[in-house]
């Protein structure tokens, strides 16, 4: 009953994935249908046949969150926030940047990706003694090892950004709303 609902789902939401009118049916079928293939997947996760990646900058902030070496100037600052937003996407201090999408885009967007959670938990519910298995597998510790260095990464980029007001630098080596007072230091 589980996968026949599933299934309905699938067919409900594909077509108001793909039915949207700032992108092509193409597009939005081809979004929904990769979504689909990773949800399906999902399993490997969890038995650690797959892991997620975890860029170098994440990693080296985990080792040093502090470090400031050859961060000398307000550009080098900008150059490592950029770096860090790479990895970890826009600070809170940045305004979303306007997707130009329409209301009924972002639903249709929010249909789909509800419905690839659905799909996503139908297939590791199949798991017996999941938690268990994600322990055992390595994925579960791989899976904090990821976490980790996402908020060693946001703390880096909190310092840097502090660093930067500290040393009177203009956005981006700075908070966004920070406004430097006369000329810049460095």
């Amino acid at each position: 009953m589980r996968v026949l609902s599933l299934a309905l789902v699938v067919v409900l939401v594909s077509p108001l994935a793909a039915c949207n009118s700032g992108r092509s049916a193409m597009d939005g079928a081809r979004q929904f249908g990769a979504g689909l293939g990773a949800a399906a997947t999902a399993p490997l996760d969890d038995l650690n046949l797959r892991r997620q990646y975890i860029p170098t900058v994440l990693l080296q902030a985990e080792a040093n969150p502090y470090d400031l070496r050859n961060l000398n100037q307000c550009a080098t600052i900008g150059a490592e926030i950029a770096r860090l937003n790479e990895a970890l996407g826009p600070d809170t201090d940045e305004p979303p940047a306007p997707d130009g999408s329409f209301l009924s885009e972002r639903a249709a967007d929010a249909a789909s990706a509800a419905a690839l959670d659905a799909i996503r938990d139908a297939v590791t519910d199949f798991i017996p003694g999941r938690s268990w298995i994600r322990r055992l597998s390595g994925a579960e510790q791989h899976s904090r090892h990821v976490q980790s260095a996402i908020q060693a990464g946001r703390m880096r980029r909190a310092f840097l950004k502090g660093t930067g007001m500290q040393r009177n630098c203009a956005p981006p080596a700075a908070p966004g709303w920070f406004r430097p007072r006369g000329r810049n230091q460095r």
